[in-house]
C-alpha cells in the first residue's frame, strides 16, 4: 500500500446476473485465504495490565499497527517519543471509551465469517486488479474516530464502529442515518474501501464536484464487484426507498446539478453537501444523503457499459474523461 491514511469511509450495484455468476466461479476456486490479526484484543490486554512486559510484546509483533494508530488517533508520531504507552494506556482507560473496548472486543469474539467474506472479496478485488497489494490486515478500537487506519502494508478497522444500531452508546451520538453504517454487515465492504482508496488516493480537486462524485463512483462500483451478492442500497447505506427515489429521480438530479452550475464550480461548501449522510433536503425533501457519490456510480457504470475498459484502465482515468465516454444523459 502506498501511504499512510486514516480513512472514514462509506460505501455503496450489481453487475449482471451472468456475469456475477462467472466472478462467482473465480471466487470459489481462487478464495484467498485472509487472516484477520487481533491487534484490538493484544491492545487490550496492555491496557489493563499496563506491564512493561505487554509494552515490549506489542512493539515487537505490531510495530507499524502500533505506529499507524499513534499518528492516526493518539496523534503522536512514533511509540518511541516519551510518554507514549502512558498516553495510550490513559487514553483508553477513560471509563466510557473503556467499556466500549470491552463490548466491541466481546462481541467479535470470532471472526470467521469476516474472515471468508473478505477472502471472497479479495479474491474478485485481485480478478480486477491483479497487480495490487494485498495488505495485512488488523482490528482496533478507536473510541469511534478513525475506523479505518492503512499503513505501508497495513489495514486495520475500528469494530467499535460497528456494534449495530441498537447498541446505546451510538443513541446519544449519531443519527439513524449513520447507525445504517455502524452494523456488522458494513465491515469487510469497509476493509475493501480502504484498500481500494489507500491503492488510488484521490488525486483531483475535491472541490469540484465531478472530480468526486467520479472518484467515489470508482470506488463504489468496486465494492459491487466485490460483493455481489450484497443489494446495491445496502452498499451505499441506503433504505431501499432511498435507492428506489434515486432510481426515479435520475435524470432530474443531473439536471438540477448542471443547471446550478454545480458541477465543475471549484466550492467546497456546496461540493460537500452532495456528499453528507445527512438527507439532501437541498435537493429535495425525499432525497437521500449521499447523492454526489450515487451519481457517479451510476455514471461509472454507464462508462464500463460504454467502453468495456478494464477496472484497471478506469482507476487511471480521469473524471472528465469517464463523463464524457460514459455518454451519461439519464
Amino acid at each position: 500500500m502506498k501511504s499512510l491514511h486514516s480513512l472514514i469511509i462509506t460505501i455503496s450495484l450489481l453487475m449482471s446476473a451472468s456475469l456475477w455468476q462467472d466472478f462467482n466461479t473465480v471466487s470459489a476456486q481462487t478464495k484467498e485465504s485472509v487472516k484477520i490479526y487481533r491487534f484490538d484484543k493484544e491492545l487490550f490486554q496492555l491496557i489493563e495490565s499496563r506491564s512493561t512486559q505487554s509494552e515490549a510484546r506489542i512493539a515487537e509483533v505490531y510495530p507499524e499497527m502500533l505506529a499507524t494508530l499513534g499518528k492516526g488517533v493518539l496523534n503522536m508520531q512514533s511509540p518511541e517519543m516519551p510518554g507514549f504507552f502512558d498516553k495510550l494506556v490513559n487514553f483508553y482507560s477513560e471509563p466510557t471509551l473503556n467499556g466500549l473496548y470491552k463490548d466491541a472486543i466481546n462481541s467479535y469474539n470470532t471472526i470467521d465469517d469476516i474472515e471468508a467474506e473478505l477472502g471472497n472479496a479479495f479474491a474478485l478485488i485481485k480478478a480486477d486488479l491483479p497487480n495490487i497489494q494485498l495488505p495485512t490486515v488488523y482490528m482496533h478500537v478507536s473510541g469511534l474516530s478513525q475506523n479505518i487506519l492503512a499503513g505501508e502494508q497495513t489495514l486495520s478497522i475500528s469494530i467499535d464502529k460497528y456494534l449495530g444500531k441498537e447498541y446505546p452508546l451510538y443513541q446519544n451520538f449519531f443519527h439513524e442515518y449513520q447507525l445504517r453504517t455502524m452494523t456488522k454487515e458494513q465491515i469487510a465492504p469497509d476493509y475493501i474501501a480502504g484498500l481500494i482508496m489507500s491503492e488510488y488516493p484521490f488525486a483531483g480537486n475535491e472541490n469540484i464536484l465531478l472530480e468526486r462524485m467520479i472518484y467515489e463512483g470508482k470506488i463504489k462500483y468496486i465494492q459491487s464487484r466485490a460483493f455481489p451478492n450484497i443489494p446495491a442500497h445496502k452498499l451505499l447505506c441506503y433504505e431501499e426507498t432511498g435507492w428506489d427515489w434515486c432510481k426515479n429521480n435520475e435524470g432530474p438530479l443531473w439536471k438540477s446539478i448542471i443547471s446550478r452550475k454545480h458541477l465543475y464550480t471549484p466550492d467546497q461548501t456546496i461540493t460537500s453537501r452532495y456528499f453528507s449522510e445527512a438527507p439532501s433536503t437541498f435537493i429535495s425533501d425525499n432525497a437521500p444523503g449521499n447523492i454526489g457519490t450515487w451519481i457517479g456510480w451510476q455514471i461509472v457504470e454507464q462508462y464500463m457499459k460504454e467502453t468495456n475498459t478494464s477496472v484497471e484502465a478506469l482507476m487511471n482515468n480521469n473524471a472528465q474523461e469517464v463523463l464524457t465516454k460514459s455518454k451519461y444523459k439519464p
